[in-house]
This record gives structure tokens, sequence and C-alpha cells, in this order.
């Protein structure tokens, strides 16, 4: 390699794409994981077919994951790539929308069929003249015949040989960026290495197979190393949305001293949290999968009820079966948190694309006036504070508290510094052992804060009546008096519009003041901040108002918003979020960005619309 060809780059972003079968969510995990150890900053996308096995080699099946790296912290997995990895024709088709004018296209020629480029949809048999893709660079190596031949020694039958293909194409990646092989190897050699020590040595021998032949054949007329930038000193891992939510969870258990539950049914894309809860048992962790939905939240609110911090975990049509169950949860008053990973719906839907589709159903999708906590996580790594956040403001309010995440956050990844649990602080539910005058237990009466005491039943003196009929005021045993219904129904909504006292006041990112505020929530946050900064580099005075905190609103939302020439809230569904804030500020005017698409918005999209807003 002459040292003249590398060039510097400031940021790059990857697209690896093929069947669901071909290991592309593998591939790109270790080529980010690579990336993040270097001191790239990451941000990936996860991309993947809406049904569980779509017809092999159609566009319907394929699965792909976006990497973006570079020397900052990247808020995004970037619009469109530098480099296409597609393993088959259905790969390349689909993703010739995502393509940067001159991107490098890396195309398995062994999969260039005739049947293939059918299954596909290709009119022709010239994929490159039918997708216009003469201007670019497109490099054709035959990456499946190459794996056969590098891994023929190794006694592996065909089929098994054949799924050594992806790591191949990393190779090659590899060597066009000038990573190091040994991170991926020592994974392949921890995940295979036990069961199956050959496998293992197979897909070693794939990516040094990959690498030599990018290496040799000088199909590549630069490589490019990708500039690295100082980050904040401390421990550091690549950590998805998911993961970092099942964390901040047992962080959440661990300040407070109560035991975590969680009761669960699985659902995609939010199995991933109960799957990792279920993995520690060591931190006194207990996990129910249930039957369904609903006795999921209920053995939750059992759980709840017996002094446990008590989680569920679903995704939008989930949500709507514990719908009944919630208002139990809000009428006994027990804490609770309902982690709700949103999708693309109605019914269900689309269940591996995103969406922001639950935030209506959040607030108020439940019958009676019964009022819940609800935020929202907006980055895969802030997931572990915003869940930590919401076991605080259940166990010490009292009240169900709902988590929105998204499919987009859940499973893309990010560098996540690992925080000291020094720094959180410690949580307080109101637990009571004893009366304290030693008269008979009330378990309505409240503090100042509109809050009831936590009795854990067993304790003597402390009996008292639970369930999901009205409760007297003072003595929790049933009531049907209407005095006493419409006290208990502002008390309640009382008692969540109190939570915006103990909540960070809403802050503007940008200048206080100025022509355009771009408002958002939860997971669009990234490429709205970097729409945000390019618009300001341009010298427009734009600024971002971005809701992590949405019932209660935090304070200080209007004093932002009067300061703004126009307002814009942009949403991935069709107005969920401004219809709320035309309902909580009615003397300002919204305009609207909305997209149901499945997929997150790009920032060129959004900069078109917010260029169009200041002409």
């Amino acid at each position: 390699m002459n040292a003249n060809k590398v060039q510097e780059l400031q940021d790059v972003v990857i697209r690896f794409s093929g069947d669901s079968g071909d290991g592309m969510q593998l591939t790109g995990t270790l080529f980010s994981d690579t990336s993040a150890l270097l001191g790239n900053g990451i941000s990936t996308f996860p991309d993947y077919p809406a049904e569980i096995r779509a017809p092999q080699g159609t566009v319907a099946g394929v699965s792909g994951f976006q990497v973006h790296f570079g020397a900052q912290r990247q808020l995004n997995p970037g619009d469109f790539c530098d480099v296409l990895v597609a393993m088959n024709p259905a790969a390349l088709k689909a993703n010739r929308k995502w393509l940067k004018p001159g991107a490098t296209v890396i195309l398995d020629e062994d999969s260039l069929t005739e049947e293939h480029l059918k299954k596909a949809g290709f009119a022709t048999l010239d994929p490159i003249a039918e997708l216009k893709l003469e201007d670019y660079n497109v490099v054709i190596p035959n990456i499946t015949e190459l794996t056969k031949k590098a891994l023929a020694e190794t006694g592996l039958d065909n089929k098994a040989i054949v799924k050594c293909k992806n790591m191949f194409a990393l190779g090659i990646c590899f060597f066009l960026f000038n990573r190091p092989e040994d991170h991926a190897k020592r994974y392949l050699e921890s995940k295979f290495a036990k069961k199956n020590p050959v496998i293992a040595q197979a897909n070693k021998l794939a990516i040094d197979a990959g690498y030599n032949y990018a290496a040799n054949t000088h199909q590549f007329a630069n490589t490019y190393t990708v500039a690295t930038g100082k980050m904040e000193k401390g421990t550091y891992r690549s950590t998805n949305g998911n993961v970092a939510t099942a964390w901040g969870l047992c962080a959440a258990s661990e300040k407070s001293g109560r035991p975590l539950f969680c009761g669960s049914y699985p659902i995609t894309p939010a199995t991933v949290i109960l799957e990792e809860l279920a993995k520690r048992k060591d931190l006194g962790v207990k996990t129910v999968q249930a039957e369904d939905e609903i006795a999921g939240i209920c053995t939750a609110i059992g759980a709840s009820f017996a002094g446990n911090f008590a989680v569920t975990t679903t995704s939008g049509p989930g949500l709507s079966l514990k719908s009944e169950a919630l208002g139990l949860a809000v009428m006994a008053e027990l804490p609770l948190v309902v982690v709700d990973v949103q999708r693309g719906g109605p019914s269900t839907g689309l269940p591996t694309k995103t969406e922001q589709s639950d935030l209506l159903q959040a607030l108020y999708g439940r019958n009676g006036e019964s009022p819940v906590v609800v935020i929202a996580a907006s980055m895969p790594s802030d997931c572990f504070h915003y869940a930590f956040e919401a076991g605080r403001i259940a166990l010490e309010h009292m009240t169900p508290v709902v988590l929105l995440s998204d499919g987009f956050i859940a499973n893309g990844s990010e560098p996540w510094r690992i925080p000291s649990m020094k720094d959180y602080p410690t949580i307080n539910p109101p637990l009571i052992d004893k009366t304290a005058d030693g008269g008979p237990f009330m378990p309505y009466v409240r503090d100042d804060n509109f809050v009831r005491s936590w009795a854990i039943p067993g304790k003597a003196g402390l009996e008292h009546r639970i369930g999901g009929l009205e409760k007297d005021a003072v003595k929790g045993s049933i009531s049907t008096d209407p005095d006493n219904h419409q006290k208990m129904v502002n008390l309640r909504a009382a008692k969540v519009a109190k939570v915006a006292d103990f909540i960070p006041r809403q802050e503007v990112y940008g200048d206080p003041e100025g022509d355009l505020l771009v408002v958002g929530w939860g997971g669009t946050r990234g490429h709205l901040q970097t729409a945000v900064d390019k618009m300001r580099a341009e010298g427009k005075k734009v600024s971002l108002c971005h809701f992590n905190y949405i019932n209660p609103l935090p304070h200080g939302v209007a004093d932002i918003f009067k300061r703004f020439k126009k307002i814009i809230v942009c949403e991935l569904n069709r107005g969920q979020f401004a219809s709320y804030l035309r309902g909580q500020f009615q003397e300002f005017e919204y305009e609207q960005y909305n997209k149901c698409e499945g997929l997150p918005f790009t920032v060129t999209e959004l900069m078109d619309k917010f260029h169009s807003l200041l002409k």
C-alpha cells in the first residue's frame, strides 16, 4: 500500500446490507466496536426486515446495519452512506437511494445470477446500468467463491463456509479504513471457540482473506484513516438503548434498596430489556416471562404491592393490552415503570421499524381520569439516565411512570461513559413501618407532595384495602361518595403535576431567542440537533427545545416559546406532541414536520423544511 494513497477523513458512513441470514448485524457491530475502541465516536442504525423470514433474495428480506463513525461524537447514523456493502442484488436495489454521490459500492459478484436479479425485481441483467451507478466506485469481487477457496481446508461443509462470507466483506472494510482485526477475532474466539473452534477459526480466516484481497488486488483507489477526537476521561463501552435501559433500572433498584422485579411478555423491539434483566440474578433481579401482556403487568403490580421496584416492558400493541391494569396501578397508587419501545402501528404494524407512535396512548390511553408520569429517552446512551429517572419518580411519588423509547434508539448503539453510582442520588420511597401515633393506619393520608405512604404487606398495624374501586380519601376503604370521588380525582392529578417541581427546568439548545425554534421529543434528538447545528453554522437564528419530560411538562416552557418568531414541532407521527402542546400552551402557533415511514428523520429533509420556514 502506497502511503500517498491514504486519506484522512473526519467522518464516514458505511451500510452493510444483505439477506437477513447473511450476518449483517454482526458484521456492522464488529466494525462499529472496532472503531469505538480506536476512539471514534459512533452511531449505529440496525435496520431489520419486518417479516420474520421474508423470501430469500427479495427486497422485503433485506437486513441492514448502518454505522456513522468519526472524530467527534456522532449524534445520528448519517443520512446517506459513503460505502455500501451489498451481499446480493436485493440489497443493492433497496439501498440505492441512500448512496452519496460518488460512493463506493462493494457487491458480491457471485450473487449476480439471473435468479437473484429476478427475485430482486430487476428488469435487466445489468443492475449497475439499471440503477445508473456508472459514476459510482463499484467494486464487484466474487466474495462467495473467494470465501470458499480461503476455507477449503477447514473441513466445514459448503453451507457453513458460505455463512462466513460476511467476515470476508468485513475484512475488505478493515483494509479500506485501516482498522485492526484484533477485536473482531477476539470476539469470534470467545463466541465460538468452546462450542465449535473450527467455526471460530474459519471466520478469522475469512477476515484475513477479505483483508488480503483488498490489499493485493488494488481495486480501491484510496484507503482511509478516520480522525479520533478527545473524549471525556472515563471508562467507556458501546451500548444500545435496550441494554442501557435495563442497566438504568438496575441502578434505580440499587439506589432505592428495593429489589427489582420485571414481569413482561416478549415483543419486538422491547424483548432485549427482559433478556438483559434476566441475566442479572447476581444483582437480585427477578424476572417473569408471562404468558401475555396483561399477565406481565399484573405480576408487576402484585410485586409492587409486595414492596418491589416493579417494571414491565412492551411495545405499542402491548401497551394497549396493559391499559386496564395500568389504570389499576393509578387507582392503587403503586410505583410501577412501564417501558414502551415504540414501533410503527396500528395493530402489529411494522414490528421492526421505528415510530413515535404511542405518545397519546401513554398520556390518555386509559378509562377515566387516569394520569401517569410520561418521560422519553432521546439517545441510546441516555436510556440509562431516563430509566433511572423513571424509577426514581415512580418510587418517590408512588405513581406509574411510562418510559418511552423507540426502535431506533433501542437497537442503535453509541459509546457510553460508565457512570459512578456515587454520582447518582439515593432514591427514598415513602415506606412506612408503623404509624407515628400508634393509631390505625390511614393509607391515603398524603405528604406535602400529595404522595401516600407505601406499606408492605405483613406488617402488623398497617393492614389496608387495595384494589380498583374508588378509595376513601383517608381510610382507603371503598367509597362511592360523589364529593370523595371528585377529591380523589383531583389529588391523583395534583400528585402527577407536582412532579414538575422535581425534574429539571426546560432548557433551550442554542441561543435563547431567534427566528425559529425547533421542538422535538424522545428519540429524534440526534437528527434534530445535527440539523440545528448545521443551520447555525450557516448563520441562521435557529435553536432546539427538546423534551424528555412530557407529563408533567417542565417549568419554563412558555418562557422559551415566546422568544421565537416561529415554532416547528418535528416528530415521527402525524402530530401527537404538537396536539398536546396546543392544549397546554394555546397562546402559540405551531408549524409541524411529520413522517411515518418506519424510518428516522434525515438531517437533509429537516434542513430543507427549516430553510423553507425562514424564507
